[in-house]
């Protein structure tokens, strides 16, 4: 009897080596690199970033997007293509911006880039944005236009040539009535 029970203690042990093997096997495989395959919707390496939704050229594909449903005339689906560039864009934007103030007194060089990035991609989402306002007014949903009509005032300043675009829409719609610029030159609030 006493040989036996060194006998069954082996095949405890091995049994329970073996469990082990069985658990940690799997674990280990998911730990080592795996072949990196180019078609797949998931690869976010850096040479893919142009198929990437979240770049300027995933931007711009939804931008292109919605001007074909406009031409189609399909208008709810221009609006949820451009309300997808608008997020595009303003995540873009905010994160160029947030990498701007990191690298701010570290590295000029690589600060203004991203400052640079966060100024084209804010002004693309401003124009997406204008667009998005114009498919609302063509479907007859001004309650959807002015705000951002408004945005795009406060983002871009009435004094630039977006800003003017989406004033006179908001004048047009009646939702303001003074017209800007003013007809005569100046804008200067001394004038009535």
């Amino acid at each position: 009897m006493k040989v036996a029970a060194p006998a069954s203690l082996i095949r405890l042990t091995t049994l329970a080596v073996l469990a082990t093997l069985a658990l940690v096997a799997p674990a280990q495989a998911q730990n080592q690199p795996k072949p990196i395959d180019p078609n797949s919707p998931n690869n976010l390496r850096p040479t893919a970033q142009n198929n990437s939704l979240l770049s300027i050229e995933g931007g711009d594909r939804l931008m292109k997007e919605a001007e074909q449903a406009v031409a189609a005339q399909n208008y709810t689906q221009a609006a949820k293509k451009l309300q997808e560039a608008r997020q595009v864009y303003n995540q873009l934007s905010n994160f160029y911006q947030e990498l701007n103030s990191s690298f701010s007194g570290i590295d000029l060089r690589v600060s203004d880039s991203q400052r640079e990035k966060a100024r084209i991609t804010a002004q693309k989402r401003d124009e997406a944005t204008y667009q998005l306002a114009l498919v609302h007014r063509a479907q007859n949903q001004p309650e959807f236009a002015v705000p951002l009509l408004v945005q795009i005032i406060k983002s871009q300043s009435p004094t630039r040539e977006l800003g003017k675009k989406a004033y006179q829409q908001l004048f047009e719609l009646g939702f303001v009535d003074a017209p800007y610029p003013r007809q005569g030159g100046s804008s200067s609030s001394s004038q009535k």
